[in-house]
């Protein structure tokens, strides 16, 4: 493998795992307050699509970038009024998020296929992005992706360092109690929980908008559900979403570079390496229960209901 097929390999990775490593930081905050939201793959469908149409029809990607964040935060506010007011249960709930997400997304979007957009520029940092190897290898990508990463940094220092965090994580862990010392346990999921579908939004408008800069009805391919199974991975803790997410990543890139890299293999095998890896993963993980159960917060999936 030559330098810089490694490099295109590499850069490649970083923008597969970027929608998933915004999807799966927003989930692990929603799942830290202890809420489960199943809804992901529909979210992000809906990110996609309304990303997709701003853009197109204003001309402008940022705003496509914003409407599919407010997008992804309109579709958790109904899957946060259903679970935390009316208190349903949270994995129908979520299913049935995703569907209407996969209907909605398909309804919106079925005059935009084959229309296409300029995808996201590419940053240029001066002297930095001219180094041999390690120029286009760190500094030659678009915002969001920078975006993504200092996303993760910033939850990671909210729920360890800052009041909010332990906030968070008392109201995930025991809500009564939380509540008992005035803590407002609703404020703080609803918070979680449109935090989490404006990241799901956010990642999939990077699917239409910088992957591949057109809309495709379907075009998440179950990286909504991949970005839930990393919160798992990741044992509850945003540094550990990193790796997930650019270890799924690489994998689903590999779908893509596998004949280049010489390997006899069926194409239909490599499409399926993401999801093969993340049931993988799984298995590895959850045959140690404590690992699991060191870091789940205790109220996850449960509704609260103030005494």
């Amino acid at each position: 493998m030559n330098p810089d097929y490694l490099i295109a390999f590499l850069a490649s990775t970083a923008g597969a795992a970027t929608p998933l490593v915004l999807a799966s930081t927003g989930e692990l905050v929603a799942e830290r307050s202890g809420v489960l939201n199943l809804g992901l793959e529909g979210i992000m469908l809906v990110g996609a699509v309304a990303g997709f149409s701003v853009a197109l029809h204003s001309g402008s990607l940022g705003l496509g970038l914003l409407a599919a964040l407010l997008a992804g935060a309109a579709m958790a506010l109904i899957f946060a009024f259903l679970v935390l007011t009316l208190r349903t249960n949270q994995v129908a709930t979520g299913l049935a998020l995703t569907l209407f997400g996969i209907g909605l997304s398909a309804f919106l979007g079925r005059d935009l296929v084959g229309q296409t957009v300029t995808p996201l520029p590419k940053l240029s940092f001066p002297v930095l992005s001219d180094l041999p190897f390690i120029g286009p290898l760190l500094f030659r990508f678009d915002a969001v992706v920078y975006g993504s990463l200092a996303v993760v940094a910033i939850v990671a220092w909210m729920l360890a360092r800052s009041r909010l965090g332990l906030q968070v994580r008392a109201v995930g862990e025991a809500p009564h109690s939380a509540h008992a010392i005035g803590i407002r346990v609703a404020k703080l999921r609803y918070a979680s929980v449109l935090f989490g579908g404006a990241m799901a939004g956010l990642g999939g408008a990077y699917l239409s908008l910088a992957l591949t800069p057109m809309w495709v009805e379907g075009m998440t391919a179950g990286r909504g559900w991949i970005a839930l199974a990393q919160v798992v991975f990741a044992t509850w803790k945003p540094r550990g979403v990193i790796w997930g997410a650019y270890l799924f990543g690489g994998v689903t890139v590999l779908q893509f570079h596998g004949q280049g890299l010489g390997l006899a293999i069926p194409s239909e095998f490599l499409s399926m390496l993401p999801y093969l890896a993340t049931i993988v993963v799984l298995v590895i993980i959850c045959r140690n229960p404590q690992t699991i159960l060191l870091n789940k917060p205790m109220s996850l999936g449960q509704n609260f209901k103030p005494a």
